[in-house]
C-alpha cells in the first residue's frame, strides 16, 4: 500500500512538473510581430508584467516540484513541502488569474480606459497565450 501511494504521488508531482514546464515553455515561446497600418509592433510575453509574472512563478514551482521528485519518501522534509505546496497553489492561482485578466483585455479591450482589443492583429498571439 505504501509504495502504491509513493508511486501515485511521484505520478502527480511529474505531471505537475511537467504542466509548470510545459507553461514555461509556451509562453516563452510566444510572438508575433503584426502591422497596423503603417504601425508595426511585436506581441510578446515580456510585455505584460502579469505575463512575466506568470513566467517567473511557474518556473519557479517547475525547479521546486523537480527537488521534490527526487526527496527520500522518509524524510522529514515532506513536512515542509506539504506547507510549501500550499503556499505555491496561492501563487500559481495568483499568476493564472492575472495572465487570465489580461489576455481578456487584450481579447476584448477595455472601452472604458480606451484600451484596443489587440488580438485581431495578432491571432496566433493570442490563440497560443490564451489556450495555454
Amino acid at each position: 500500500m505504501a509504495e502504491t501511494k509513493r508511486i501515485f504521488t511521484f505520478l502527480l508531482r511529474f505531471i505537475a512538473f511537467c504542466t509548470t514546464l510545459s507553461a514555461v515553455i509556451i509562453m516563452v515561446s510566444s510572438r508575433q510581430r503584426a502591422t497596423v497600418l503603417v504601425f508595426s509592433f511585436e506581441a510578446k510575453y515580456s510585455d505584460t508584467p502579469a505575463f512575466k509574472y506568470f513566467v517567473i512563478v511557474n518556473a519557479i514551482v517547475s525547479i521546486y516540484g523537480f527537488l521534490v521528485l527526487f526527496l527520500p519518501s522518509k524524510s522529514l522534509l515532506w513536512r515542509l513541502v506539504v506547507a510549501l505546496d500550499a503556499v505555491f497553489t496561492i501563487l500559481l492561482t495568483s499568476s493564472i488569474s492575472a495572465a487570465l485578466a489580461i489576455a481578456y483585455v487584450g481579447e476584448k479591450g477595455n472601452p472604458i480606459a480606451g484600451w484596443l482589443p489587440i488580438c485581431d492583429q495578432v491571432t496566433k498571439y493570442c490563440n497560443q497565450v490564451k489556450e495555454h
